[in-house]
């Protein structure tokens, strides 16, 4: 570990240089430019209010505002997962040519999509006072929240990014285990309250196994409702992440140069 953070402090400001410019790049040739970014979930939020806040008639309090605190954390993760099965082949031409240590560009990608889950967060702030939602000091409990979110996107990626190189078929596979974690998440709905007084084992079931279910549900409660989070389960995803982050930096590091061979 001590070689990834020394490459980490190393590399520090090409991550950074290279997301700002892909950032820039992305808004480059658009008429609103970087306005997309505040347009993007803003419209995702109004189809999905309308499907399940005004066809299916969600009652979740504060449902808007609950709504995009599920969608703000599950489109972090799923762009970043999603994106990591290509990431080498993607960059091609940099592994190619120059040494980084092929993390460096997970690392890079999620600050990209790490900059866009900032401004939905500060949509989020501004639809809690639209709505007049109770602040109180449990809401400090979404700083360690995001911190494990991004632990065990890491986690999750870098091991993927590894695998991916090798399985040319897993970018499909991931593709349908995301589309089906997403409905298992929670993003529309309350597991616990919808599931709970019926099926407490089942709701009790795919809150905890799942992080991301677990972690939405405990930032809208810490958020929204002013209950505590699952500090003992959050504790326990948060160790899972770092240790398929370590498996998955040694496994980077054993096979870089394997990889130039394969892409």
């Amino acid at each position: 570990m001590k070689r990834f953070w020394d490459d980490m402090k190393k590399y520090y400001n090409y991550e950074v240089r290279a997301a700002k410019s892909e950032l820039k790049t992305e808004v480059a040739n658009s008429y609103l430019n970087w306005i997309w970014w505040v347009l993007d979930p803003l419209f995702s939020m109004m189809i999905y209010y309308l499907i399940f806040g005004v066809v299916f008639k969600a009652k979740e309090e504060y449902f808007t505002t609950f709504l995009f605190i599920g969608q703000t954390m599950w489109a972090f993760f799923n762009k970043n997962v999603v994106q990591s099965v290509k990431m080498i082949k993607r960059n091609k031409s940099i592994v190619a040519r120059v040494y980084i240590p092929k993390f460096v560009l997970l690392v890079s990608n999620m600050m990209i999509n790490g900059f866009k889950m900032l401004i939905s967060w500060i949509i989020v702030i501004i639809m809690m006072v639209a709505s007049g939602v109770p602040v109180t000091f449990k809401i400090l409990y979404a700083f360690p929240i995001v911190i494990i979110m991004c632990m065990v996107t890491f986690a999750i990626s870098i091991n993927l990014m590894h695998f991916g190189v090798f399985v040319e078929d897993l970018g499909n596979v991931v593709n349908i285990a995301m589309k089906l974690f997403f409905y298992m998440t929670g993003i529309f709905f309350s597991i616990e309250k919808r599931l709970g007084p019926d099926h407490p084992l089942i709701a009790k079931i795919l809150v905890h196994a799942n992080p991301m279910a677990l972690l939405i549900t405990d930032m809208r409660n810490v958020v929204l409702y002013n209950k505590g989070p699952h500090l003992k389960w959050m504790l326990i995803w948060a160790l899972i992440a770092l240790l398929f982050s370590i498996i998955g930096i040694n496994t980077i590091y054993k096979n870089e140069n394997s990889y130039v061979k394969v892409i």
